[in-house]
């Protein structure tokens, strides 16, 4: 029988109720086939309430935007929006919400309307985005525990994972107020991402068999994904980061720009001067296409709040409340409390820290939003000012799970250094020869542990021995697992020798961005070197890092281990080679992805992770998925097939004392996304 999971208790404020019944509600050019860029689990710890009780008095705040407005008991939408229902620019509340609202309960208590929450970002498409695009099908739980409702109602699971039936909500509409229905759905699945000008291919999460989901338009309010084979991980990828496409494509304005809708779009396109409709869909979407639409005031959108200005450099855009937007409180008072939201990109670190010490910012998420301002070495200057600029830390717990993690090229296209790096000795030996304590006193100011590339402790999936084993500093056990794997002749200067008799030399690729990783890298050449073996640290820019990469030139390279938590299952990267992001073995997972197509055939330990992982896609069972998941992490243990550094402790934002129900600690992540499942809606701002 189909699971109804739309009534399912949410553990955790701020919550989302059970629906309440209707009659109770008062409530650059873009490449051709890269427009619309997509993506493509337990947390123990609990979340504490947020801030303390303050007062509501409404006077100026100092510094800032205006605190929250005085609002009689009665009231159940913004003082402004209430003016513009009297002028006759808005309809009635009553008809601007849905029959069945989403009802969203304050994580401290109900808020006061108006005030407004600046905050930074050092670009803008990096400026964040959670707190305002994460307006999805369904979402997360404030504790990643479940998916819970959000733009559908309700959902039912039948045939085992084979078909996925949703229900939207009744007279909900975009932020232009035009009907937000399944023609929507529809448009942005078939005509968006099944269009193969727009996406090369669709989401992996669309996906089964080979064959992307058959979608059915029941009726106005109801549809239903149909797969080839039962798809267990979708609710999860569908609340996951990347999934945002089929609620920020509203029909009524792309099909102007889509040859489907629009027959005189060739004279549109030269009265745009653009050689393309789907460079012209693009820049009428955004250039960025996972989160472009934000940015764009003429997009209409479900979020709670929308752009209405763009500074011409693109320094400062300010997002305006939604007055069609579809929450209430318990008291049915329409969400959001915030009237606005305000970004500033500011590109100077220095800077940013500056303005953030004078409470310039509500609230700074403990995210990878802004990278350079939740480290540890802002920390202490950032208590020092805490008094002054008015402003408390919000704990992140964060998902990574290393800070550093080294992937060799197990399928490096030089055979003579492929068999090198394919040589588990060699990969054990180079991990005891690492000094993780210098590196956590040197670099990241004794904060963390020594730590391989594998979930934390506070994930379910947490496996002790993948976690900690080769992490000993050990330089004697070094050489001997090394003169194991056969390179015991060493050159005039003391570095070990190929069999072809060539100085074992190898180049590590890292970005320009990470600072931290450079200077952990800097000291593990020197343990390298010690050990007999010669590494060249090449720090480029993102975009040569992602071309070398992809051509699979690269030797080696680093990155930030994500998958510690909840998301290790849905993006197991590290473990297994599972995608394009498996920087170890592109071409075993390009073998994988493409299903024997293309690639290299792995080996068979890798080819038994990958038959766990098509049956962990097949199971809606989340304790079957969490067997089928440890025995590939068991097997990623005995493989050990990246080199892992240092456990990151939890990060940290900001928030400044007079802004309200925001959780004292939250979990960080992409993939969560960070703050997007506390329910930024209910955040307000008192004097």
């Amino acid at each position: 029988m189909p699971r109804d999971r739309s009534n399912d208790a949410v553990e955790q404020t701020p919550e989302h109720e059970p629906e309440p019944e209707p009659e109770r509600l008062v409530r650059r050019n873009p490449s051709r086939r890269h427009l619309l860029r997509t993506g493509g689990v337990v947390v123990t710890a609990a979340f504490a309430s947020g801030c303390d009780m303050l007062s509501t008095k409404p006077q100026a705040k100092q510094g800032g935007g205006a605190g929250g407005q005085s609002v009689s008991a009665g009231a159940k939408e913004a003082p402004e929006l209430t003016r513009r229902v009297r002028a006759a620019q808005l309809p009635p509340l009553k008809q601007r919400l849905p029959t069945d609202p989403l009802v969203v309960t304050p994580q401290e208590r109900l808020g006061t309307y108006g005030g407004q929450w600046d905050l930074f970002g050092d670009s803008p498409p990096a400026a964040g985005g959670a707190e305002v695009y994460y307006e999805w099908l369904v979402r997360w739980s404030a504790d990643w525990k479940k998916v819970i409702p959000n733009v559908v109602r309700s959902w039912e699971i039948g045939g085992g994972g084979l078909r996925y039936t949703f229900h939207l909500r009744r007279g909900m509409k975009w932020s232009d107020g035009k009907p937000f229905t399944t023609e929507d759905i529809a448009f942005a699945y078939d005509d968006v991402v099944l269009n193969n000008e727009l996406f090369s291919a669709p989401p992996s999460f669309f996906v089964t068999a080979d064959r992307p989901a058959r979608l059915e338009v029941v009726d106005e309010h109801t549809f239903r994904f149909v797969f080839t084979k039962p798809n267990g991980l979708f609710l999860e990828q569908l609340a996951s980061n990347g999934a945002h496409v089929l609620t920020i494509c509203p029909k009524h304005y792309f099909s102007q720009f889509h040859p489907k809708y629009n027959k005189n779009i060739d004279e549109l396109l030269k009265k745009e001067k653009t050689d393309h409709w789907y460079q012209l869909f693009a820049q009428k979407g955004g250039s960025q296409g996972w989160i472009g639409n934000i940015w764009q005031p003429e997009v209409p959108l479900l979020t709670a709040w929308h752009t209405t200005s763009v500074t011409q450099q693109g320094t400062r855009m300010v997002l305006e409340r939604n007055p069609y937007y579809w929450k209430t409180d318990p008291e049915g008072r329409q969400l959001p409390y915030l009237d606005r939201i305000v970004r500033h990109v500011i590109s100077d670190q220095e800077a940013a820290l500056l303005r953030a010490m004078d409470g310039e910012f509500e609230f700074l998420c403990p995210t990878f939003y802004n990278p350079n301002l939740g480290t540890p070495k802002n920390k202490p200057v950032l208590a020092q000012n805490r008094d002054r600029g008015g402003y408390e830390f919000v704990e992140g717990l964060d998902s990574t799970m290393n800070k550093t993690v080294i992937a060799f090229n197990l399928n490096h296209p030089d055979r003579k250094l492929r068999e090198v790096f394919l040589n588990r000795d060699f990969r054990i030996g180079l991990s005891h020869a690492i000094n993780r304590k210098e590196i956590i006193a040197a670099v990241y100011q004794r904060q963390g542990e020594p730590w391989q590339a594998a979930p934390r402790k506070e994930s379910e999936f947490y496996l002790e021995r993948l976690a900690t084993q080769y992490t000993t500093y050990d330089p004697k056990l070094a050489d001997q697992h090394l003169d194991r794997a056969g390179y015991t002749r060493r050159d005039p200067q003391g570095f070990r020798l190929r069999p072809d008799g060539k100085r074992l030399t190898f180049n590590v690729d890292v970005i320009t961005e990470e600072p931290t990783q450079i200077d952990a890298l800097q000291l593990v050449r020197g343990y390298w070197e010690r050990v007999g073996v010669k590494m060249n640290l090449y720090s480029i820019d993102r975009s040569l890092y992602y071309t070398r990469k992809e051509a699979n030139k690269h030797d080696a390279s680093v990155w930030t281990g994500d998958g510690g938590l909840r998301d290790g299952i849905v993006d197991p990267r590290w473990y297994f080679p599972a995608n394009n992001e498996s920087n170890f073995a592109l071409l075993w997972a390009t073998w994988y992805t493409s299903r024997g197509k293309s690639g290299e055939k792995p080996p068979e330990a890798a080819r038994r992770q990958m038959s766990l992982y098509d049956q962990i896609g097949e199971t809606v069972d989340e304790t079957r998925r969490r067997q089928l998941f440890m025995e590939i992490l068991r097997i990623a243990a005995e493989e050990f097939w990246v080199l892992g550094t240092v456990l990151p402790v939890g990060t940290f934002g900001i928030k400044r004392k007079n802004f309200h129900n925001v959780p004292k600690s939250m979990i960080a992540s992409w993939r969560y996304p960070t703050p997007g499942p506390t329910a930024p809606e209910q955040y307000f701002v008192t004097s």
